[in-house]
């Protein structure tokens, strides 16, 4: 990213500015030397004071007395999610810059790439120190739900894979089921080995189908149909939530007719099924030249409605999207919601701060 797109000014640096350095338990456990080694580069370039919180409980104290120091968040996208969530719940969210040391696995730190921000703990913790805030739009929904780098609303088979879209297009484009087919996805989404199935299109054994396949399937989607009303009593489901197999947060898979209305223009009605929706806040004129939308602040929102087929889809921009239909799950960033039957996001253009790369 350029100097001169990112809108940057050196008083945007925080050396020498009090820190307050939040390390979530799970990266503690996951990748303690990565931690370690931000840690000692923030202390090294500016006073922070350490957080050490056990659960969400102590996150969310640790968050509300900050006082005058800048948070540092060390973990993953749900550390992100969880700050991101608890300051808009107190309308705090716009004057607080948030910085991020992601660490994780691959998968776990998909959101955070996807917004620019660097996933090497050195490189991220310098990006802190010298790095420049930047205006990101996100979505909020009409149950005070937000979004900071897209949903998707996937659907059934039998119509091949999905043109790459969403969040992690850059990454991986969707499988048949309508779900990402990334190696490693992110909360039930299938990776290349889910269920001893070949994924990968690239791959050996790409377009290989065995004999066992379509019954595993089938008891596959009877369980989750039978499922799937005690999970949407639950509410979202997040990435790594218990469950038989690790694959809780799998949505059923099921072909969708909806409503999508983009700034009350209507681009798809009930009369006929979609493959896919997606929606990502970001995707205005502004921002870096080749950045992802979820990083170019502009107000508005890219819509895409995928039809089944080779029907090229539908795209456009608009500030408030309304899906409607049958009762249907969604993926927002790395959290599951649903069931619904309507459903209104809106763009908040320039609601909360990252610290990125100048």
């Amino acid at each position: 990213m350029s100097a001169q797109s990112s809108g940057h000014s050196p008083a945007d640096s925080v050396r020498g500015c009090p820190l307050l350095v939040v390390i979530d338990p799970v990266a503690r456990r996951t990748d303690g030397e990565s931690v370690r080694i931000a840690k000692d580069v923030l202390c090294a370039g500016a006073g922070a004071k350490i957080c050490l919180p056990e659960g969400p409980a102590e996150f969310a104290q640790a968050l509300a007395r900050r006082g005058r120091r800048r948070p540092v968040l060390i973990g993953d996208d749900r550390a992100l999610l969880r700050a991101v969530e608890l300051l808009h719940k107190e309308r705090e969210l716009s004057g607080v810059p948030l910085s991020l040391v992601p660490v994780g696995p691959p998968e776990a730190v998909a959101l955070s790439r996807t917004l620019g921000v660097p996933t090497d703990a050195v490189a991220a913790a310098r990006t802190v120190l010298d790095g420049g805030e930047r205006p990101m739009d996100l979505l909020t929904d009409d149950s005070d739900g937000i979004v900071l780098g897209g949903l998707r609303i996937p659907c059934g088979d039998g119509d091949g894979p999905l043109p790459a879209y969403g969040p992690y297009a850059p990454h991986g484009a969707l499988g048949e089921r309508g779900v990402a087919a990334v190696p490693g996805a992110v909360n039930g989404d299938r990776g290349p080995e889910a269920d001893g199935e070949t994924e990968d299109p690239d791959g050996p054994g790409a377009g290989v189908r065995h004999w066992w396949e379509p019954a595993a399937r089938t008891a596959r989607t009877a369980l989750s149909l039978l499922a799937a009303p005690a999970a949407g009593r639950r509410g979202p489901v997040r990435p790594g939530a218990a469950g038989a197999g690790g694959r809780r947060g799998r949505v059923p898979a099921q072909r969708l007719r909806l409503r999508v209305e983009a700034d009350g223009a209507l681009l798809a009605d009930l009369d006929r099924p979609v493959r896919g929706v997606s929606v990502i806040p970001g995707g205005g004129d502004g921002g870096a030249v080749g950045a992802h939308p979820a990083v170019q602040p502009g107000g508005l929102a890219e819509v895409v409605v995928h039809w089944p087929g080779e029907e090229r889809p539908v795209r456009t921009r608009a500030r408030a999207v309304t899906v409607s239909g049958a009762d249907f799950h969604y993926r927002a960033d790395a959290l599951v919601g649903g069931p619904v039957r309507t459903r209104t996001w809106t763009v908040q253009a320039g609601a909360w701060r990252l610290q990125l790369p100048r």
